[in-house]
């Protein structure tokens, strides 16, 4: 491509860009990137609309929990391998799981535990692990788009609420974030999520706030107005050069009307209009008020979110770290202190955490009939090292792809089973090997997505996954 053909194009996408921030009425700084960060979406439609037929609650630990210390304790293992957990009995035959899972012991019906994840290869950093993981791909290609953006892309939201809502983008350190988290990857960016919260603004916050911040109401008038500038902006570039680019801004600013002036769903993130008492249930944390938020944005039709696990800062601790590594618990090696202490870092802190939101999600779901029609994922990208560094000060674990757990309920899971085996001190998968791209198609499965759609670009086209889901799984 010449010079003066590049300028062109350059040039083009800035006028473009500029035109639609100005038609959407949205300024650069609440709508910066693709993957737009929202704080709302409109009071007119309610919850009463009701939910997706399937959807997705995915629970991504960031960091990489270990297995041998929540889902898989291996308790006749030497010290430097067991940790200080002991296993607490459940309802199912050969289900132990940490006794910090007080409450998720008592419903073990409720879910499936699979404790043969593995990574093939050496993927043993965050990057890399995050991104076949949130793909659903082993050998993942970089412009891969994750899960959720096959949800948007297969499955829209006709009801004016993002299809895809992601609940506090992974921050901090660059090595956390997969490439795709907020471009859509090929499908392109108006298939990206819909960024809710961050560390200074989430809702176990008394001032949470909503989209009226980023998204400034208007007059009804004047949103219309916009929305024929914004249709009327052509997706092409001087020179007849085609602009996906361009296309793409389009259609993301478009969704940005549709949330802002149409039937809505602000409400959804009103969680002022929940009781007192189903708010403690979950955890005033913001680890248990987001997945309090997912429920309430499924019921009101988004079909698939995805929720940082990050459990915020222990008393104490202002900083509590970024709210992408809560998981990630290396111990005293990098400044994190006691992986099995209480502070930020401690699994003493934040697996009680997990334990009272994720059981509190469970319930909720059930109570209110939507279990059977929501598949609760939760997950790290990766597990942890058997053996423990530094036990005598502060002791941790490093990043460890070669096995892992994940929990699965509901969308048609059929609970209270133990899938697949790791050797006697969780190193190594034993039996039932499970990869991202088995954990991808179990996940279209569960939302019936035929696993030979296929999507792509320039007449390119990829199945959507190539692994095979857990059929056993269901039932």
């Amino acid at each position: 491509m010449s010079h003066s053909r590049r300028d062109v194009r350059r040039q083009s996408h800035a006028i473009s860009r500029r035109q639609l921030l100005q038609a959407a009425g949205v300024g650069a700084m609440a709508l910066g990137s693709p993957g737009m960060v929202v704080a709302g979406v409109d009071p007119d439609q309610g919850l009463g609309r009701g939910a997706a037929p399937k959807s997705c609650i995915f629970v991504l630990l960031c960091g990489g929990p270990s297995h041998l210390d929540t889902w898989d304790l291996k308790p006749e293992a030497p010290a430097e391998i067991r940790g200080p957990y002991q296993p607490i009995s459940t309802r199912v035959p050969g289900m132990k799981i940490s006794s910090l899972h007080q409450r998720m012991a008592t419903m073990t019906d409720d879910f499936s535990l699979i404790r043969s994840m593995t990574h093939i290869g050496n993927i043993s950093n965050h990057f890399d692990a995050m991104h076949h993981c949130l793909s659903g791909q082993a050998d993942a290609p970089l412009d891969s788009p994750y899960i959720g953006s096959v949800m948007a892309k297969v499955r829209p939201n006709e009801r004016g609420v993002a299809p895809y809502v992601w609940l506090i983008k992974c921050v901090g350190d660059p090595v956390f974030c997969a490439p795709n988290i907020g471009t859509g990857g090929h499908l392109g960016a108006g298939h990206s999520p819909m960024f809710v919260g961050s560390a200074a603004n989430h809702p176990a916050m008394p001032g949470f706030k909503a989209p009226e911040e980023l998204l400034p109401p208007v007059a009804p008038q004047r949103m219309v107005d916009r929305r024929r500038l914004l249709d009327g902006l052509n997706p092409s570039v001087t020179a007849g050069v085609e602009n996906h680019v361009t296309k793409d801004w389009q259609d993301l600013y478009g969704r940005a009307f549709e949330l802002t002036n149409g039937a809505g769903g602000r409400e959804a993130f009103e969680l002022e209009r929940e009781s007192a008492k189903v708010r403690e249930r979950y955890g005033m944390h913001p680890l248990g008020q987001n997945l309090l938020l997912a429920r309430r944005l499924v019921e009101s039709g988004v079909g698939f979110v995805t929720v940082n696990g990050w459990t915020g800062p222990a008393p104490g601790e202002a900083g509590g770290g970024p709210p992408s590594s809560s998981w990630d618990m290396h111990g005293g090696e990098m400044g994190m202190g006691n992986a099995f202490g209480t502070g930020s870092y401690g699994m003493g802190w934040c697996l009680p955490r997990l334990d009272e939101a994720l059981s509190a999600l469970l319930v909720d779901l059930k109570e209110r009939g939507m279990l059977a029609s929501t598949l609760v994922v939760v997950t790290g990208e990766f597990g942890r090292t058997p053996h423990i560094n530094a036990m005598a000060t502060n002791p941790g674990r490093q990043h460890w792809p070669s096995c892992y757990s994940a929990i699965l309920a509901g969308g048609g899971i059929r609970g209270g089973a133990v899938y697949g085996e790791s050797d006697k001190i969780g190193a190594y998968v034993k039996d039932k090997p499970v990869r991202p791209q088995d954990l991808g198609a179990t996940v279209y499965h569960a939302l019936d997505i035929p696993l030979e759609t296929r999507l792509g670009k320039d007449g390119f086209t990829r199945p959507v996954s190539s692994g095979q889901p857990l059929l056993s799984l269901f039932g």
